[in-house]
């Protein structure tokens, strides 16, 4: 049996250019964000997601470690891929995202990780989202990557 996709890692920063730090929860609010997060209350990047198995294959391209803290995304699930595609649906625990587009990986990664960073996560970085339904979401929470709309809608 293969294990669901989980929360493994919560980051959020309070500012621009700050640095992200490690938290075990996070409450997010529908069409705000994340509460304490620096795009609380954004109108579209209001949740960045990213999966440790992209983050393997970016750190096989840089060919050093690329820890999930130094990409400045809010949520890093333990496995599989990360939609990409406007209008995916993606549920971590009970919060309902909506992927709005790709995480374009930024220069900052080449000062915060090293040289070559950006290029190593191009693809790889994920995906920016807003909120459907907000709640708590928690370290180890279970997370779909392919929710379909028929789940999604409230019956």
């Amino acid at each position: 049996m293969i294990d669901s996709p989980t929360v493994a890692a919560l980051h959020v920063a309070p500012g621009t250019r700050l640095a992200m730090k490690a938290v075990p929860a996070v409450e997010v609010e529908t069409q705000r964000g994340i509460v304490g997060d620096r795009y609380h209350g954004s109108k579209h990047r209001q949740v960045s997601v990213q999966s440790l198995q992209a983050l393997a294959e970016a750190e096989t391209a840089y060919g050093a470690p690329v820890p999930a803290e130094l990409t400045r995304r809010n949520v890093t699930v333990s496995d599989g891929v990360v939609p990409r595609e406007p209008g995916s649906l993606i549920r971590l625990g009970p919060v309902l995202l909506e992927v709005v587009r790709v995480a374009a990986p930024c220069k900052l990664l080449d000062d915060t990780i090293g040289r070559g960073a950006q290029e190593a996560l191009r693809r790889r970085g994920g995906s920016i989202c807003r909120v459907l339904e907000g709640g708590r979401v928690e370290v180890g929470d279970p997370v779909d990557l392919l929710v379909e709309r028929s789940e999604a809608v409230p019956q």
